[in-house]
């Protein structure tokens, strides 16, 4: 990047987006911090850390010497990203939230914003990197291969990406510390977020069930046979082990119990023993609402997929896209592929997009 920009940085309150402004001040630009505050229903319980982390923001810029706004997109949040992820979830899906956050919070409400603050560009704390090759703008993994991010932005357009900048890329995490901790950042050592995108790190079923009535039903096995009952088919996921309060029984295998699939119209939650049962291995997965980062769409061939964040890249094909679907097929079978989350498409490591699971 060449020359002075005005950049604004989307501030959360954590290393990563501390650092990412303190490099950019380091570099010479004018830069703007700002927080996001995108939840308002129960700021004071124990598991919102939103004021906290709207303090810790405000002390990195005081350090940085820049200046800093609190924004609050409360309710193109909800309307955006919160009520998708209730209707995923009623309907026995397990969405993602942090995908559609980054593309219709931090990359669409946030992003306006910091354009009509006469902005060049923003910047986030997203260990991804991006490239521009002959006026195109590619969305490429971030070097630290046990923090690449670019999962969650694979709905990002070229108009998002143009405007975009991602200062940590090619940095690894403990790099990131200690650049935090000899800036004598007072984030240097905060423990990352790992709950819900804005919301927190709360217990789960007790915050959804504030929203979503529970519905009891049969725990049964392929076989149908009933072995428990679960509260609500929302509460579960496919390949799930814990909480699933199955002990074991007289003619089972011995081996752990897991959520092989969802009979919705039955309201009865598939269990099955053993990590590798058949129910829970699968060669294909089918997608649509599909989202690509480069101008057009992928041809059908041969790429590389995850169908969860927190996978290696599996070797799969691409069927042709028609009427906005399409379906990868895997060399090896994946575990636990889960309707509601997104399939996202590489080749090497630029990342091309993706869908949503059906």
């Amino acid at each position: 990047m060449t020359g002075k920009k005005r950049i604004v940085v989307g501030m959360s309150g954590g290393v990563d987006s501390s650092v990412t402004a303190w490099l950019l001040k380091q570099q010479g630009h004018e830069v703007i911090g700002v927080f996001m505050q995108n939840w308002e229903d129960d700021n004071d319980d124990e598991y919102c850390s939103i004021k906290q982390d709207a303090l810790d923001a405000l002390s990195v810029a005081d350090i940085i010497g820049i200046d800093m706004e609190i924004v609050n997109f409360a309710k193109e949040y909800k309307d955006r990203v919160f009520s998708y992820f209730l209707r995923e979830y009623s309907a026995g899906r397990t969405p993602n939230p942090d995908v559609l956050c980054n593309a219709e919070i931090k990359f669409k409400a946030f992003l306006d914003y910091a354009m009509a603050m006469g902005a060049d560009c923003i910047a986030t704390g997203h260990y991804a990197r991006k490239e521009e090759r002959e006026g195109i703008h590619y969305l490429l993994k971030g070097l630290d291969p046990s923090k690449d991010q670019s999962y969650f932005l694979y709905r990002l357009q070229q108009h998002q990406l143009a405007r975009a900048l991602f200062p940590l890329g090619d940095l690894h995490k403990t790099e990131v510390r200690r650049l935090a901790e000899e800036a004598g950042l007072p984030t240097a050592a905060k423990k990352d977020s790992t709950g819900i995108c804005f919301i927190g790190e709360r217990p789960f079923r007790a915050f959804l069930q504030r929203y979503l009535p529970t519905q009891p039903g049969e725990m049964i096995t392929p076989e149908g046979k009933v072995v428990g009952e679960h509260i609500g088919l929302m509460y579960y996921t496919l390949g799930q082990r814990k909480g699933l309060n199955i002990g074991g029984s007289r003619d089972g295998s011995g081996e752990p119990w897991f959520v092989g699939g969802k009979d919705i119209p039955g309201n009865r939650l598939i269990v099955v023993q053993g990590h590798d049962h058949p129910l829970l291995l699968r060669a294909t997965l089918s997608m649509d609402d599909l989202s690509w980062t480069l101008p057009g769409s992928p041809h059908p061939g041969e790429y590389a997929a995850k169908n969860r964040y927190r996978m290696a890249d599996a070797a799969c094909s691409l069927s042709p896209i028609v009427d906005g679907k399409a379906s990868l097929t895997f060399q090896d079978k994946q575990w636990a592929v889960t309707p509601g989350q997104s399939a996202v498409l590489y080749q090497g490591d630029i990342c091309l997009g993706g869908g949503i699971i059906v």
